[in-house]
């Protein structure tokens, strides 16, 4: 199977990224990717190993080496070194006025043939009053224990 991705290293970046892994400063991730990039080099001074040969030889899966190749050659040399940072903040599911709308309501006297509020109980009577669209319980625990 032809790649897709080759990695044609200049000498300037071969260099970079050989000083890069022999000063041995930087962080784990940053160094495999400059190994790899060295190794999977096609370029004249490039050894040009296989992807196999790059996993065995690195302890890598193949899929790294085929996504940093990729990412070389469509973003560049500093994107390939550097992880890509993930976004995992969430957006709210209830703003402070729903969020207040919720503590009253577990504050008030809970159903009749009830002793105390459930979540659940919690989330559908958000619910019925139109105060959000759709809310679980897993929620309204979170938003409850914000609170104490």
């Amino acid at each position: 199977m032809t790649k897709k991705y080759r990695v044609r290293l200049s000498k300037e970046e071969r260099n970079e990224l050989e000083s890069l892994v022999k000063k041995g400063k930087e962080a784990a991730c940053k160094r495999i990717h400059a190994q790899i990039l060295l190794k999977a080099d096609e370029g004249e001074a490039g050894p040009c190993w296989k992807d196999e040969e790059i996993v065995k030889a690195l302890d890598v899966s193949v899929s790294t080496v085929e996504r940093l190749r990729e990412r070389l050659v469509t973003q560049g040399l500093e994107s390939a070194l550097n992880r890509v940072p993930v976004d995992r903040s969430a957006r709210r599911k209830l703003d402070g006025e729903q969020e207040a709308h919720l503590i009253a309501l577990a504050c008030s006297e809970p159903p009749e043939g009830r002793a105390r509020w459930t979540l659940k109980l919690l989330a559908d009577r958000m619910i019925e009053m139109k105060y959000v669209g759709s809310l679980s319980d897993e929620t309204v625990r979170r938003a409850l224990k914000k609170t104490d």
